[in-house]
Formats: C-alpha cells, structure tokens, sequence
C-alpha cells in the first residue's frame, strides 16, 4: 500500500522528489509517518534539553535542528527547500530572508525591543512564514522559538497545552487561527496561544 500524503489544514505538500526522500521504506499511513517523525523530533527534544546554552540565531544551529528532528525521516532533513510552496517566500530567498530574521531577532534581544515571549513568538511566526524546508516547518519553528527562550533563560511554550499540533484537534485550529491572524499583523491570539 502506498503511502497516502494528503495534507491536512495548514501542512505543506511535499513535491515528488521530496516525498521520494523518505526514509523509513515500511511506513503505509499519513499516522504511522507522524508517529515516526514524532520519535525522531523526540530525539532532537533530549539533545536540546542535555545542549549548553548556544547561539540559536544562526543558521548553523537553525539547519542543525531541522536536521536532528528529521534526519531519520527525511534525505533531505536539514536542507533549504528547492521550490515554492503554499505558504513562504520565494525558495531562492529563503537564505537571505533567514538571515534577515536572525538579524532582526538579535537586535530584539540586544536592544530589549520586546519581552521575551513576545520576541520568541514574533520570531516564530516570522520563522514559519520564511517556510525554510520542504517540510516539518511548524514543528521546527516551534523548537526554534523554545530554544531561543531557553537561551534567554526562560521557560520553554506551552504551545496550547502541550498538546500535538500535527493532527486536526482543537489547539491545532486554535494555533493556525492565531497564526493567520499574526500575518495581518495581530499577535494578540499568538501570545495568548503560546502560553495557553
């Protein structure tokens, strides 16, 4: 049985050639890859936590992260897309828009511009609109903005209660709902949703 890619509300489809990228050769269901994919993130989540506190604006540690949430998945874990998708910039300025955001993001924290949370989900939502990889953005994103709070000694999101953002639920809605609403410049739904 072939695997059956259909994306949900919010996922990015993947193109061909990224879906042949697959590694593990036995999954058959869109669970069975979420499930797999989830014990491959779990594996990044423990190197973070065990990690000293490193410089998470770089994109060195951005490719890092993606890498070690996929590389047992994907090929291609760690790798800037090569094609536009339904949500991003343009895929040949991923890199500079990237660059742009850390930028952004280390004169936020430089120059105290916002409180912690605020910077961590303004960096968030800025991350996931850039869409850097094929795909795996939102869960990346998320880790991304835990990890720049932690290097800023603050806790970790809740992110909706901990909850899984991968299936449809409730918080999952709740989450894209707040994210879009970031995208006409309203963060209010975003900071209320990090902390819930």
């Amino acid at each position: 049985m072939a695997l059956n890619f259909d994306e949900q509300d919010g996922q990015t489809p993947l193109e061909p050639d990224e879906k042949e990228g697959l590694i593990p050769w036995h999954i058959e269901t869109k669970g069975g890859l979420n499930d797999w994919e989830q014990e491959n993130i779990l594996l990044a989540t423990k190197w973070l936590h065990r990690a000293k506190v490193v410089e998470v604006l770089t994109e060195g540690f951005c490719r890092d992260l993606h890498r070690r949430m996929f590389n047992k998945t994907w090929k291609w874990a760690g790798t800037f897309r090569k094609s536009d998708k339904n949500i991003g910039c343009d895929w040949t300025l991923v890199a500079v828009k990237q660059s742009q955001l850390f930028g952004n993001a280390k004169y936020w924290v430089e120059n105290e511009t916002f409180p912690p949370d605020e910077l961590a989900a303004r960096f968030h939502h800025a991350l996931v609109w850039i869409h850097p990889f094929p795909n795996g953005n939102g869960r990346h994103s998320r880790m991304m903005a835990d990890a720049l709070l932690k290097q800023l000694g603050q806790k970790a999101f809740s992110w909706g209660g901990g909850g899984g953002l991968v299936s449809v639920n409730k918080a999952r809605a709740q989450y894209l709902d707040a994210l879009r609403a970031a995208d006409k410049n309203d963060f209010t739904k975003l900071f209320a949703f990090v902390r819930s």
